[in-house]
Protein backbone atom coordinates (compact mmCIF):
# COMPACT_ATOMS: atom_id res chain seq x y z
CA UNK A 1 0.00 0.00 0.00
CA UNK A 2 2.92 2.23 0.94
CA UNK A 3 4.40 1.28 -2.35
CA UNK A 4 1.34 2.39 -4.43
CA UNK A 5 1.06 5.23 -2.63
CA UNK A 6 4.64 6.66 -3.61
CA UNK A 7 4.06 5.36 -6.91
CA UNK A 8 1.22 7.87 -7.29
CA UNK A 9 2.64 10.31 -6.01
CA UNK A 10 5.56 10.20 -8.18
CA UNK A 11 3.48 10.41 -11.24
CA UNK A 12 1.63 13.18 -9.42
CA UNK A 13 4.98 15.11 -9.65
CA UNK A 14 6.07 13.55 -13.18
CA UNK A 15 2.56 15.55 -14.24
CA UNK A 16 3.34 18.31 -12.46
CA UNK A 17 6.74 18.81 -13.66
CA UNK A 18 5.35 18.44 -17.39
CA UNK A 19 2.75 20.68 -16.72
CA UNK A 20 5.42 22.87 -15.65
CA UNK A 21 7.79 22.49 -18.33
CA UNK A 22 4.50 23.64 -20.61
CA UNK A 23 4.23 27.06 -18.55
CA UNK A 24 7.75 27.37 -18.54
CA UNK A 25 7.95 26.74 -22.56
CA UNK A 26 5.10 29.35 -22.92
CA UNK A 27 6.71 32.00 -20.95
CA UNK A 28 9.97 31.84 -23.25
CA UNK A 29 8.20 31.92 -26.61
CA UNK A 30 6.34 34.93 -25.64
CA UNK A 31 8.99 37.21 -26.67
CA UNK A 32 10.16 35.54 -29.78
CA UNK A 33 6.35 35.93 -30.97
CA UNK A 34 6.08 40.04 -30.70
CA UNK A 35 9.85 40.12 -32.22
CA UNK A 36 8.42 38.14 -35.23
CA UNK A 37 5.33 40.17 -35.13
CA UNK A 38 7.35 43.67 -35.40
CA UNK A 39 9.58 42.99 -38.03
CA UNK A 40 6.61 41.45 -40.20
CA UNK A 41 4.66 44.26 -39.89
CA UNK A 42 8.13 46.41 -40.70
CA UNK A 43 8.61 44.10 -43.97
CA UNK A 44 4.75 45.04 -44.91
CA UNK A 45 5.33 48.78 -44.52
CA UNK A 46 8.26 48.72 -47.00
CA UNK A 47 6.62 46.68 -49.52
CA UNK A 48 4.36 48.99 -49.42
CA UNK A 49 6.39 51.76 -49.69
CA UNK A 50 8.29 50.22 -52.57
CA UNK A 51 4.97 49.89 -54.55
CA UNK A 52 5.42 45.60 -54.55
CA UNK A 53 1.92 45.51 -52.84
CA UNK A 54 -0.99 43.69 -55.19
CA UNK A 55 -4.27 44.30 -54.84
CA UNK A 56 -4.68 48.25 -55.50
CA UNK A 57 -5.72 50.48 -57.98
CA UNK A 58 -2.90 52.21 -60.06
CA UNK A 59 -3.91 56.24 -60.97
CA UNK A 60 -0.65 56.64 -62.87
CA UNK A 61 0.36 59.39 -60.71
CA UNK A 62 4.73 59.46 -60.19
CA UNK A 63 5.77 59.01 -56.89
CA UNK A 64 5.90 62.13 -54.31
CA UNK A 65 3.11 64.05 -56.71
CA UNK A 66 -0.33 64.80 -56.05
CA UNK A 67 -3.17 62.90 -57.93
CA UNK A 68 -4.99 66.24 -58.48
CA UNK A 69 -5.43 66.71 -62.07
CA UNK A 70 -6.56 69.90 -63.82
CA UNK A 71 -7.24 70.97 -67.65
CA UNK A 72 -5.80 74.00 -69.37
CA UNK A 73 -8.48 75.66 -70.54
CA UNK A 74 -9.24 78.95 -72.66
CA UNK A 75 -10.18 82.22 -71.09
CA UNK A 76 -9.81 86.02 -70.48
CA UNK A 77 -8.11 87.22 -67.55
CA UNK A 78 -8.03 90.36 -65.64
CA UNK A 79 -5.68 91.96 -63.28
CA UNK A 80 -7.55 94.16 -61.08
CA UNK A 81 -6.51 96.81 -58.17
CA UNK A 82 -8.66 98.09 -55.48
CA UNK A 83 -8.81 101.20 -53.74
CA UNK A 84 -10.89 102.33 -50.95
CA UNK A 85 -13.52 104.75 -51.60
CA UNK A 86 -16.57 106.24 -50.05
CA UNK A 87 -20.67 106.28 -50.78
CA UNK A 88 -22.33 109.26 -50.45
CA UNK A 89 -23.92 112.42 -52.41
CA UNK A 90 -20.57 113.78 -53.26
CA UNK A 91 -18.70 117.15 -52.10
CA UNK A 92 -20.85 119.60 -50.11
CA UNK A 93 -21.12 123.14 -51.62
CA UNK A 94 -22.59 126.36 -50.15
CA UNK A 95 -25.94 128.33 -51.79
CA UNK A 96 -24.58 131.74 -52.23
CA UNK A 97 -27.31 133.89 -50.29
CA UNK A 98 -27.99 137.75 -51.55
CA UNK A 99 -30.90 137.81 -49.33
CA UNK A 100 -30.46 140.42 -46.53
CA UNK A 101 -32.57 140.35 -43.24
CA UNK A 102 -33.01 137.34 -40.74
CA UNK A 103 -33.64 133.72 -41.43
CA UNK A 104 -37.28 133.10 -40.10
CA UNK A 105 -37.51 129.28 -42.31
CA UNK A 106 -34.72 126.68 -42.79
CA UNK A 107 -35.10 123.50 -44.31
CA UNK A 108 -34.21 119.88 -42.55
CA UNK A 109 -31.01 118.11 -43.93
CA UNK A 110 -31.12 115.29 -46.45
CA UNK A 111 -34.60 116.51 -47.70
CA UNK A 112 -34.56 117.35 -51.29
CA UNK A 113 -35.34 120.88 -53.50
CA UNK A 114 -36.52 120.98 -56.44
CA UNK A 115 -36.87 124.00 -59.41
CA UNK A 116 -39.35 126.52 -57.55
CA UNK A 117 -38.79 125.27 -54.51
CA UNK A 118 -38.00 127.46 -50.98
CA UNK A 119 -34.41 127.10 -49.99
CA UNK A 120 -35.32 129.20 -47.14
CA UNK A 121 -37.15 132.33 -45.66
CA UNK A 122 -35.70 135.94 -45.31
CA UNK A 123 -37.44 137.96 -43.53
CA UNK A 124 -40.48 135.70 -44.07
CA UNK A 125 -39.98 135.86 -47.91
CA UNK A 126 -39.33 133.04 -49.68
CA UNK A 127 -35.68 132.43 -51.40
CA UNK A 128 -36.24 130.09 -54.34
CA UNK A 129 -34.80 127.70 -56.24
CA UNK A 130 -33.78 127.57 -60.31
CA UNK A 131 -31.66 125.85 -62.57
CA UNK A 132 -28.70 126.87 -64.00
CA UNK A 133 -25.10 127.96 -63.90
CA UNK A 134 -24.92 131.43 -63.69
CA UNK A 135 -25.14 133.22 -60.33
CA UNK A 136 -28.21 135.96 -59.90
CA UNK A 137 -26.08 138.80 -60.04
CA UNK A 138 -28.25 141.48 -60.50
CA UNK A 139 -32.29 142.97 -60.21
CA UNK A 140 -34.40 141.83 -63.34
CA UNK A 141 -36.78 144.16 -64.65
CA UNK A 142 -38.29 146.40 -67.08
CA UNK A 143 -36.29 149.99 -67.50
CA UNK A 144 -37.45 153.43 -68.62
CA UNK A 145 -35.80 154.52 -71.61
CA UNK A 146 -36.16 158.49 -72.70
CA UNK A 147 -38.30 158.68 -76.25
CA UNK A 148 -36.38 158.19 -79.65
CA UNK A 149 -36.17 161.71 -80.46
CA UNK A 150 -34.46 162.51 -77.33
CA UNK A 151 -31.26 160.28 -78.22
CA UNK A 152 -30.50 163.05 -81.00
CA UNK A 153 -32.63 166.18 -79.73
CA UNK A 154 -34.14 166.33 -83.43
CA UNK A 155 -36.81 168.98 -84.26
CA UNK A 156 -38.64 169.82 -87.04
CA UNK A 157 -37.05 170.85 -90.36
CA UNK A 158 -34.86 174.16 -90.39
CA UNK A 159 -35.09 177.21 -93.00
CA UNK A 160 -32.73 175.42 -95.27
CA UNK A 161 -34.70 172.18 -94.86
CA UNK A 162 -31.96 170.58 -93.14
CA UNK A 163 -32.54 169.36 -89.80
CA UNK A 164 -32.18 171.50 -86.63
CA UNK A 165 -30.30 169.65 -83.84
CA UNK A 166 -29.90 170.53 -79.96
CA UNK A 167 -27.26 172.25 -78.57
CA UNK A 168 -25.54 171.42 -75.78
CA UNK A 169 -25.50 174.28 -72.71
CA UNK A 170 -22.38 176.48 -71.96
CA UNK A 171 -19.74 174.31 -69.99
CA UNK A 172 -21.18 175.80 -66.39
CA UNK A 173 -24.58 173.61 -66.70
CA UNK A 174 -26.23 176.39 -68.18
CA UNK A 175 -29.56 175.80 -70.50
CA UNK A 176 -29.08 174.47 -74.24
CA UNK A 177 -31.56 175.41 -76.64
CA UNK A 178 -32.42 174.48 -80.56
CA UNK A 179 -34.41 176.10 -82.78
CA UNK A 180 -36.89 174.86 -86.02
CA UNK A 181 -38.59 176.03 -88.52
CA UNK A 182 -41.89 174.90 -85.66
CA UNK A 183 -40.18 176.54 -83.18
CA UNK A 184 -39.85 173.97 -81.00
CA UNK A 185 -37.68 173.94 -77.67
CA UNK A 186 -36.07 171.03 -75.82
CA UNK A 187 -34.55 170.74 -72.45
CA UNK A 188 -31.67 169.37 -70.95
CA UNK A 189 -31.37 167.48 -67.84
CA UNK A 190 -28.47 167.46 -65.34
CA UNK A 191 -26.45 164.72 -67.30
CA UNK A 192 -26.18 166.98 -70.49
CA UNK A 193 -29.24 164.66 -72.14
CA UNK A 194 -31.74 166.08 -74.25
CA UNK A 195 -35.51 165.04 -74.28
CA UNK A 196 -38.61 166.71 -75.81
CA UNK A 197 -40.47 168.26 -73.01
CA UNK A 198 -43.26 166.67 -71.68
CA UNK A 199 -42.31 163.59 -73.04
CA UNK A 200 -43.18 160.54 -71.31
CA UNK A 201 -40.75 157.87 -70.50
CA UNK A 202 -41.13 154.60 -72.53
CA UNK A 203 -40.18 151.28 -70.90
CA UNK A 204 -36.80 149.45 -72.05
CA UNK A 205 -36.23 145.37 -72.10
CA UNK A 206 -33.50 144.40 -70.27
CA UNK A 207 -31.14 142.67 -71.67
CA UNK A 208 -28.65 139.62 -71.13
CA UNK A 209 -28.06 135.46 -70.84
CA UNK A 210 -29.37 135.72 -67.54
CA UNK A 211 -32.27 136.96 -68.60
CA UNK A 212 -32.46 133.96 -70.78
CA UNK A 213 -31.57 131.89 -67.88
CA UNK A 214 -34.73 133.11 -65.78
CA UNK A 215 -37.31 132.78 -68.74
CA UNK A 216 -36.42 129.74 -69.39
CA UNK A 217 -36.96 128.37 -65.50
CA UNK A 218 -39.97 130.80 -65.75
CA UNK A 219 -41.59 128.97 -68.73
CA UNK A 220 -40.86 125.66 -67.41
CA UNK A 221 -42.99 126.44 -64.32
CA UNK A 222 -45.80 126.62 -66.46
CA UNK A 223 -45.83 130.33 -66.63
CA UNK A 224 -46.42 131.76 -70.56
CA UNK A 225 -46.96 134.32 -71.96
CA UNK A 226 -43.79 135.82 -73.28
CA UNK A 227 -40.91 134.80 -75.38
CA UNK A 228 -37.75 132.97 -73.76
CA UNK A 229 -34.83 135.13 -75.29
CA UNK A 230 -32.43 137.71 -73.78
CA UNK A 231 -34.98 139.91 -73.47
CA UNK A 232 -36.93 140.94 -70.34
CA UNK A 233 -39.76 142.77 -71.48
CA UNK A 234 -42.96 143.93 -70.59
CA UNK A 235 -44.30 140.56 -71.07
CA UNK A 236 -42.14 138.79 -69.37
CA UNK A 237 -42.85 141.05 -66.27
CA UNK A 238 -46.41 140.39 -66.53
CA UNK A 239 -45.73 136.88 -65.96
CA UNK A 240 -43.46 137.34 -62.89
CA UNK A 241 -46.81 138.80 -61.75
CA UNK A 242 -48.41 136.58 -61.87
CA UNK A 243 -45.50 134.04 -60.32
CA UNK A 244 -45.00 135.95 -57.40
CA UNK A 245 -49.00 136.21 -56.52
CA UNK A 246 -48.56 132.18 -56.57
CA UNK A 247 -45.90 132.71 -53.89
CA UNK A 248 -47.94 135.33 -51.85
CA UNK A 249 -45.35 138.12 -53.08
CA UNK A 250 -45.90 141.75 -53.94
CA UNK A 251 -46.86 141.61 -57.56
CA UNK A 252 -44.18 144.02 -58.55
CA UNK A 253 -43.07 142.15 -62.07
CA UNK A 254 -39.56 142.90 -60.87
CA UNK A 255 -36.81 140.15 -59.59
CA UNK A 256 -34.34 141.01 -56.40
CA UNK A 257 -31.11 139.60 -56.60
CA UNK A 258 -31.80 138.01 -53.63
CA UNK A 259 -35.26 135.86 -54.59
CA UNK A 260 -33.33 133.49 -56.38
CA UNK A 261 -30.61 131.02 -56.06
CA UNK A 262 -29.56 129.08 -59.00
CA UNK A 263 -27.80 125.18 -59.05
CA UNK A 264 -27.42 122.54 -61.65
CA UNK A 265 -30.94 120.88 -60.60
CA UNK A 266 -32.30 119.27 -57.73
CA UNK A 267 -30.21 119.43 -54.93
CA UNK A 268 -29.98 117.62 -51.45
CA UNK A 269 -29.70 119.81 -48.17
CA UNK A 270 -26.61 118.47 -46.98
CA UNK A 271 -26.38 121.08 -43.77
CA UNK A 272 -27.25 124.17 -42.04
CA UNK A 273 -24.24 126.76 -40.61
CA UNK A 274 -26.79 128.98 -38.92
CA UNK A 275 -30.19 128.87 -36.67
CA UNK A 276 -33.26 130.52 -37.49
CA UNK A 277 -33.30 133.79 -36.12
CA UNK A 278 -29.50 134.24 -37.03
CA UNK A 279 -28.59 136.43 -39.69
CA UNK A 280 -29.09 135.43 -43.32
CA UNK A 281 -25.23 136.79 -44.50
CA UNK A 282 -23.14 134.22 -45.86
CA UNK A 283 -22.85 130.59 -46.33
CA UNK A 284 -25.87 129.58 -44.23
CA UNK A 285 -26.62 126.55 -46.10
CA UNK A 286 -24.93 124.02 -48.19
CA UNK A 287 -25.89 121.32 -50.84
CA UNK A 288 -25.50 118.35 -52.63
CA UNK A 289 -26.45 116.21 -55.44
CA UNK A 290 -29.71 114.13 -54.96
CA UNK A 291 -27.81 111.60 -57.21
CA UNK A 292 -25.53 108.96 -55.04
CA UNK A 293 -21.70 108.67 -56.17
CA UNK A 294 -18.21 107.50 -54.70
CA UNK A 295 -15.57 109.56 -53.86
CA UNK A 296 -12.36 108.14 -54.55
CA UNK A 297 -8.85 109.69 -53.19
CA UNK A 298 -6.21 108.42 -55.41
CA UNK A 299 -2.64 108.85 -55.01
CA UNK A 300 -1.13 111.64 -57.17
CA UNK A 301 1.22 109.22 -58.84
CA UNK A 302 -1.57 106.31 -59.62
CA UNK A 303 -4.00 108.01 -61.66
CA UNK A 304 -3.64 106.39 -65.30
CA UNK A 305 -5.96 104.25 -64.89
CA UNK A 306 -8.70 107.06 -64.02
CA UNK A 307 -10.04 108.28 -67.12
CA UNK A 308 -13.10 109.23 -67.74
CA UNK A 309 -16.22 107.54 -69.20
CA UNK A 310 -14.20 104.53 -67.87
CA UNK A 311 -16.30 101.65 -66.21
CA UNK A 312 -15.08 100.29 -62.93
CA UNK A 313 -16.73 97.49 -60.17
CA UNK A 314 -18.19 99.17 -56.76
CA UNK A 315 -18.36 96.64 -53.73
CA UNK A 316 -21.00 97.45 -51.35
CA UNK A 317 -21.30 97.24 -47.62
CA UNK A 318 -23.82 94.61 -48.11
CA UNK A 319 -21.82 92.42 -50.05
CA UNK A 320 -23.21 92.76 -53.45
CA UNK A 321 -21.20 94.72 -56.99
CA UNK A 322 -22.70 97.11 -58.69
CA UNK A 323 -20.84 98.97 -61.97
CA UNK A 324 -19.95 102.43 -62.11
CA UNK A 325 -18.47 104.82 -64.45
CA UNK A 326 -15.59 107.44 -63.45
CA UNK A 327 -17.58 111.18 -64.39
CA UNK A 328 -14.52 113.29 -62.88
CA UNK A 329 -11.40 113.40 -62.03
CA UNK A 330 -9.73 116.11 -59.65
CA UNK A 331 -6.49 118.66 -61.29
CA UNK A 332 -5.27 119.73 -58.15
CA UNK A 333 -3.59 117.18 -55.80
CA UNK A 334 -4.56 117.61 -51.59
CA UNK A 335 -2.97 115.76 -48.77
CA UNK A 336 -4.64 112.54 -47.85
CA UNK A 337 -5.67 113.86 -44.73
CA UNK A 338 -7.79 115.82 -46.67
CA UNK A 339 -11.44 115.66 -48.06
CA UNK A 340 -12.34 114.41 -51.57
CA UNK A 341 -14.33 117.31 -54.29
CA UNK A 342 -11.91 119.70 -55.31
CA UNK A 343 -10.32 120.93 -52.19
CA UNK A 344 -6.77 122.18 -52.90
CA UNK A 345 -5.54 122.66 -49.03
CA UNK A 346 -2.05 121.05 -48.86
CA UNK A 347 -1.03 121.31 -52.51
CA UNK A 348 1.56 118.29 -53.91
CA UNK A 349 5.43 119.63 -54.55
CA UNK A 350 6.82 119.66 -57.52
CA UNK A 351 7.46 116.19 -58.01
CA UNK A 352 3.64 115.46 -57.65
CA UNK A 353 4.41 112.70 -54.94
CA UNK A 354 3.66 114.81 -51.66
CA UNK A 355 1.87 117.77 -50.05
CA UNK A 356 3.58 120.40 -48.59
CA UNK A 357 3.44 118.69 -45.27
CA UNK A 358 5.49 115.77 -45.90
CA UNK A 359 2.14 113.59 -46.57
CA UNK A 360 0.93 111.59 -49.53
CA UNK A 361 -0.77 113.54 -52.20
CA UNK A 362 -4.08 112.44 -53.79
CA UNK A 363 -6.56 113.31 -56.05
CA UNK A 364 -9.88 113.10 -55.87
CA UNK A 365 -12.07 110.98 -58.08
CA UNK A 366 -15.98 110.84 -58.29
CA UNK A 367 -17.37 107.77 -59.54
CA UNK A 368 -21.59 107.93 -60.76
CA UNK A 369 -23.96 105.17 -61.27
CA UNK A 370 -26.54 105.13 -64.25
CA UNK A 371 -29.16 102.77 -62.35
CA UNK A 372 -29.32 104.78 -58.89
CA UNK A 373 -31.54 101.61 -58.14
CA UNK A 374 -28.97 99.14 -57.98
CA UNK A 375 -27.69 101.10 -55.14
CA UNK A 376 -30.53 99.38 -53.13
CA UNK A 377 -31.50 101.92 -49.92
CA UNK A 378 -27.83 102.66 -49.35
CA UNK A 379 -27.23 106.43 -48.77
CA UNK A 380 -23.27 106.37 -47.76
CA UNK A 381 -21.10 103.89 -46.48
CA UNK A 382 -17.27 102.33 -47.09
CA UNK A 383 -16.68 100.71 -50.44
CA UNK A 384 -14.33 99.16 -52.23
CA UNK A 385 -13.69 100.04 -56.16
CA UNK A 386 -11.82 97.65 -58.36
CA UNK A 387 -10.72 98.58 -61.56
CA UNK A 388 -8.69 96.76 -64.45
CA UNK A 389 -5.08 97.49 -64.55
CA UNK A 390 -4.63 94.38 -67.56
CA UNK A 391 -6.36 92.26 -69.76
CA UNK A 392 -5.16 88.89 -71.96
CA UNK A 393 -8.54 87.85 -73.64
CA UNK A 394 -8.78 84.19 -75.16
CA UNK A 395 -5.39 82.90 -73.67
CA UNK A 396 -4.62 79.50 -72.16
CA UNK A 397 -4.36 79.62 -68.43
CA UNK A 398 -3.80 76.79 -65.41
CA UNK A 399 -3.83 77.53 -61.57
CA UNK A 400 -0.60 79.21 -61.01
CA UNK A 401 -0.06 76.04 -58.49
CA UNK A 402 0.20 73.68 -61.44
CA UNK A 403 3.61 75.37 -62.65
CA UNK A 404 6.72 73.57 -61.88
CA UNK A 405 10.26 74.72 -61.86
CA UNK A 406 12.60 73.16 -64.32
CA UNK A 407 15.85 72.01 -63.80
CA UNK A 408 17.50 73.93 -66.87
CA UNK A 409 15.19 77.01 -66.15
CA UNK A 410 11.67 78.46 -66.57
CA UNK A 411 8.77 76.35 -65.55
CA UNK A 412 6.81 73.71 -66.91
CA UNK A 413 3.78 71.36 -66.35
CA UNK A 414 3.79 67.71 -66.33
CA UNK A 415 1.41 65.63 -67.64
CA UNK A 416 -1.51 63.60 -66.30
CA UNK A 417 -1.17 59.90 -67.15
CA UNK A 418 -4.52 59.74 -69.38
CA UNK A 419 -2.73 62.99 -71.32
CA UNK A 420 -0.09 61.91 -73.73
CA UNK A 421 0.09 65.55 -74.56
CA UNK A 422 0.17 64.33 -77.90
CA UNK A 423 1.61 61.23 -77.74
CA UNK A 424 5.59 60.20 -78.17
CA UNK A 425 8.19 60.68 -75.32
CA UNK A 426 5.86 63.28 -73.70
CA UNK A 427 3.23 60.73 -72.93
CA UNK A 428 2.35 59.42 -69.45
CA UNK A 429 2.84 60.30 -66.11
CA UNK A 430 5.43 61.95 -64.77
CA UNK A 431 6.35 63.75 -68.02
CA UNK A 432 7.10 67.97 -68.34
CA UNK A 433 6.40 70.41 -70.74
CA UNK A 434 7.85 73.81 -71.19
CA UNK A 435 5.55 76.50 -70.91
CA UNK A 436 5.89 80.00 -71.39
CA UNK A 437 3.95 82.09 -68.51
CA UNK A 438 2.34 85.58 -69.37
CA UNK A 439 -0.58 87.35 -67.20
CA UNK A 440 -1.27 86.20 -63.35
CA UNK A 441 -4.33 87.06 -62.22
CA UNK A 442 -6.99 85.69 -60.03
CA UNK A 443 -4.88 82.49 -58.93
CA UNK A 444 -4.37 81.38 -62.62
CA UNK A 445 -1.31 82.64 -65.31
CA UNK A 446 -1.49 82.61 -68.67
CA UNK A 447 0.51 79.80 -70.38
CA UNK A 448 1.85 78.97 -73.80
CA UNK A 449 4.14 76.91 -75.84
CA UNK A 450 4.41 74.63 -78.93
CA UNK A 451 3.20 71.78 -76.51
CA UNK A 452 0.68 73.34 -74.70
CA UNK A 453 -2.79 73.12 -75.93
CA UNK A 454 -6.43 73.45 -74.88
CA UNK A 455 -7.93 70.57 -72.51
CA UNK A 456 -4.42 69.06 -72.38
CA UNK A 457 -4.62 67.36 -68.65
CA UNK A 458 -1.97 68.73 -65.88
CA UNK A 459 -1.13 67.81 -62.56
CA UNK A 460 -0.89 70.26 -59.46
CA UNK A 461 2.06 68.93 -57.36
CA UNK A 462 1.91 68.62 -53.61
Amino acid sequence: MKDAGRERAAGDDGADDRAGGRRTGRRGRGPLLIAAGFLLVAVVSTVGALGLGGGGTDDGAAPGRSSHVVPVTRETLTEQTEVDGRLGHGPEVPFQIKAEGTLTWLPTTGSTVRRGGKVLRVDDRPVILLYGSLPMYRDLGVTEAEPQDAATGSGGDGPDGGTGTAKRGDADGGSASGSSAGGGSANADGAGAVRAAGAPRQPAPLHGMDVKQFESNLSALGYSGFTVDESYTVLTADAVKRWQKDLDLPQTGEVDAGDIVYAPGPVRIAGTDALVGADASGNPLTYTSTSRMVTVNVPATDTNWAQRGSEVAVDLPDGRSVKGEIARVGKDASSSGASGGGDTAGKSGEDGGDSADGTAATVSVVITFADQDSLGRLESGPVTVRHVVKQRKGVLTVPVAALVALAEGGYGLELAAQDGGGGGADSGAGRFVPARTGLYAGGKVEVSGPRVHEGMKVRIPE
